[in-house]
């Protein structure tokens, strides 16, 4: 009987040779496949500036869309206000619009500002109280997403502009042809995009260049 010969380069384990060239060495292998901190930094370091990235973009596409929308409805506002003067003979206005100085008083917070625009939703959309069921004669069609308060429900305040706020309704230049109380010699509509700091004083002819507006 010939006796078993292992080679002295391998181990011998429950009676199979096993070589040392395939034996894996733990301690290395765990160096090996482990991150460091400072990899570990640079991943979240990365992760951080995409995240950045991504946010920024949301958020530039999402002010670029509210501008559009506001230029929108703010042509379509003014188409009504025509249609309105055609059957009527004049803008619509009453005191509050006719003391509403764009070039004044730049924060749509104020109650002259809702004040003015719930004033020409009422005479835009036929809806003389405000309950969003109109009975006289409608020039627009509001979508609840264009009135204060938001939801869709509850008595109308105002026509809301893309950006939460109140948009301005203002006859002032009408009202005082002689004075520097507005832009346009019919009517001023616009948005403060936001804002709520004051236009240039009065008697310039600049605005704040993040206004969206008629004229």
């Amino acid at each position: 009987m010939n006796a078993e010969r292992v080679p002295t380069t391998g181990d011998r384990h429950s009676g199979f040779v096993i070589d040392s060239s395939f034996v894996i060495r733990h301690s290395s292998f765990t160096a090996r496949s482990a991150f460091t901190l400072i990899e570990l930094v640079v991943v979240f370091a990365l992760i951080l500036v995409l995240t950045g990235l991504v946010l920024s973009t949301a958020g530039y596409a999402r002010k670029k869309g509210a501008r559009a929308r506001a230029e929108t409805e703010i042509a379509a506002l003014s188409a009504a206000c025509e249609s309105y003067k055609a059957d009527n003979g004049i803008y619509p206005s009453d005191s509050v619009t006719n003391n509403l100085d764009p070039r004044t008083n730049g924060d749509p917070g104020t109650t002259a500002y809702s004040f003015a625009s719930f004033y020409l939703y009422k005479q835009l959309s036929g809806d003389s109280t405000g309950n969003r069921s109109p009975t006289g004669k409608s020039y627009m069609a509001f979508k609840p997403n264009m009135l204060l308060p938001a939801g869709g429900t509850g008595t109308v305040t105002a026509i809301a502009d893309p950006f939460g706020n109140s948009y301005g309704y203002s006859t002032a230049q009408a009202a005082n042809p002689g004075g520097i109380t507005g832009y346009n010699p019919t009517f001023d509509l616009w948005s403060t995009a936001g804002l709520t700091t004051n236009p240039p004083p009065s008697g310039t002819d600049t605005i704040t260049p993040q206004w969206i507006k008629n004229w």
